[in-house]
């Protein structure tokens, strides 16, 4: 097949020549795809890590957080985080729908890099100004903002067709726990050092892997010169790939269309959508706002956690900073095959609302037990942290992933590839403001006791299945109706 002009990719990038590219080709570029993703978006997180080990540290000697309004600063310090975050992920997303997904990536990495360098450096220039740890914590989260909404677009320029997306996107959304746990070991294993070490090491992490980002990263199969009709790839029933490509007897029709597809390539692209118009597409709205509450549970646990359980003894041992931020990759782990489980049960019953709802509910029990009997040993602690984990992160796992590629793809708007990033960036930027609430929140409540902090979750979760109880029943309807 003869090399087709250079064309632009939907996303800003050079498109490469697609001069005979084998139908392997696909898959190789499918696992380099996932493999940087995944190692991308875990960075974000491991880099997010580190103030939740070293709370208990700064609370306990490092000023202006130690004292009696120790956790109500720290609480601040995570809203300055998140409320940036949020608020900057409804712009993140508008941008990550026309710039270069590969550029734009790779950036954000460097630039997180550096903002959780600089939190470092603040123990070995010893600041002990809120303004800089806030001003700090608000770059951060610019920054960060532009990571979801360009991963999200990546995946579904090569998955957004898969017929089992939600396997799929529950595997890879593994990322999120994958990233808190390699961020809460290597900020505890350096948090002997010193704990500016805690914010350098993971620093050092994400700015590497986005330098291979920028390097290696193919954001849309066109820039690999990758002629896939439709841009599908559906699973078959034996879990095999199947890859409809442009096969030899249409090399010569293809031939002659390049220079007129070229031509006609800038006006073919789909537009992108607009920010309210996102907003009105079905399905959107609610998930959104159920997010909103699902982050501001699982975020509580995120920054939180490691805190808690430093101050309340566990067989009635306090364990060591060092061991609670450990033990507390325990809730990541279970949220690790809660986020698979509920993508596979979604995928299974073709019902994303009612696998949401079920984890919902059932996260609740699972708080209540372990905030009863959680404190009894070793064995009930490490249990009944990972069914909460499990039943927390399901729901908060999918709805960012499979449901937010569903509904940045659906009919309503003729699978508009580039709606994606936004309806991406509106659904986790709608959840993140709820992801700034909780850690706040928790530290005012937290100092009238730890029961008042579930009771919060507890009702947060409530609120959060209130928003899909409609949508889930529609799906019951659709799916008893289609049966008879």
């Amino acid at each position: 097949m003869e090399a087709a002009a250079a064309a632009p990719s939907p996303h800003g990038g050079p498109r490469a020549a697609a001069g005979g590219a084998p139908a392997r080709g696909l898959g190789r570029h499918e696992y380099a795809v996932l493999a940087l993703t995944f190692a991308s978006y875990a960075a974000f997180h491991a880099s997010r890590k580190p103030p939740s080990i070293v709370k208990a540290v700064l609370s306990a000697e490092w000023a202006p957080f130690s004292g009696a309004r120790g956790p109500h600063r720290l609480g601040e310090l995570d809203v300055a985080f998140l409320s940036a975050y949020a608020l900057a992920m409804f712009a993140a997303g508008h941008l990550a729908d026309r710039a270069d997904l590969r550029r734009l990536l790779g950036a954000a990495m460097l630039a997180s890099g550096a903002a959780c360098a600089a939190l470092g450096a603040a123990y070995f220039l010893d600041v002990h100004t809120l303004a800089f740890f806030a001003a700090a914590q608000v770059a951060s989260g610019v920054v960060q903002s532009a990571g979801w909404p360009c991963v999200v677009a990546v995946m579904g320029n090569w998955f957004g067709h898969a017929s089992k997306r939600g396997t799929i996107m529950g595997v890879w959304n593994s990322h999120t726990s994958v990233g808190n746990i390699a961020g809460s070991v290597l900020a505890a294993a350096v948090l002997e050092f010193g704990w500016g070490w805690s914010f350098l090491v993971p620093a050092f992490v994400i700015a590497a892997l986005g330098v291979v980002v920028l390097v290696f990263l193919v954001a849309h199969p066109s820039e690999a010169g990758l002629e896939v009709q439709a841009m599908e790839v559906e699973m078959n029933g034996d879990g095999g790939e199947e890859v409809e490509l442009l096969g030899e007897d249409k090399k010569e029709a293809q031939a002659n269309e390049d220079d007129e597809l070229e031509m006609e390539m800038g006006s073919q692209l789909p537009r992108a959508i607009g920010f309210l118009e996102a907003w009105r597409l079905p399905g959107v709205a609610p998930f959104a706002f159920c997010l909103f509450f699902s982050k501001l549970v699982a975020y509580t646990f995120l920054y939180w956690l490691p805190f808690y359980i430093r101050n309340n003894a566990v067989a009635g041992q306090f364990l060591s900073h060092k061991a609670s931020g450990i033990l507390s990759t325990v809730f990541d782990i279970g949220g690790v095959l809660g986020g698979i489980s509920a993508g596979f049960l979604s995928d299974a019953i073709g019902a994303r609302a009612v696998t949401s709802v079920l984890f919902l509910f059932l996260s609740i029990p699972a708080l209540i037990v372990y905030r009863t009997y959680g404190s009894i040993s070793m064995h009930h602690n490490i249990g009944l942290m990972f069914l909460s984990g499990y039943f927390v992160n399901g729901p908060y796992s999918l709805i960012t992933t499979a449901v937010a590629t569903d509904l940045g793809t659906q009919d309503a708007i003729k699978g508009n590839s580039r709606a994606l990033a936004t309806v991406s960036a509106i659904i986790d930027g709608t959840g993140s403001v709820g992801a700034a609430l909780g850690p706040l929140l928790t530290g005012y409540i937290s100092t009238r006791g730890w029961n008042s902090v579930f009771l919060m979750l507890i009702v947060s979760i409530s609120l959060g299945i209130l928003f899909l109880i409609r949508l889930a029943k529609d799906e019951i309807v659709t799916k008893l109706s289609t049966r008879s």
